[in-house]
């Protein structure tokens, strides 16, 4: 779990998915709450970007995981679709199943 968070390639599960958005949730909280205690919005700013980052990434790879590209996520509440709906079975072309994880024969490279 958690491998390559910062990646956009690969595909992730519903459980990774929901902690990435837990812990998004949570340290977005605390840096926006460090900003109005000492209005240091220049550092808050230079934290947001990894943040940003590290969520966009993880939405595209769930997005992956449903069979589409990562542009999908930026469509209004299908995060919820991501959250709640299961993945495509087996391989597709964005990756191994992450259920299933290395099929045997298959060389991860070649994905």
């Amino acid at each position: 779990m958690f491998k390559k968070p910062f990646s956009f390639k690969g595909r992730i599960r519903r459980t990774e998915y929901g902690l990435s958005l837990v812990l998004y949730t949570i340290i977005l909280y605390i840096v926006s709450e460090g900003i109005e205690a000492r209005g240091a919005a220049f550092a808050a700013g230079i934290l947001y970007i990894p943040l940003i980052w590290f969520f966009l990434a993880q939405s595209a790879k769930r997005c992956h995981d449903r069979g589409n590209t990562g542009w999908f996520q930026i469509i209004p509440f299908y995060f919820f679709w991501m959250l709640f709906a299961s993945g495509d079975e087996g391989n597709n072309r964005f990756g191994l199943n992450p259920k299933r994880g290395l099929a045997v024969g298959v060389d991860a490279e070649a994905l």
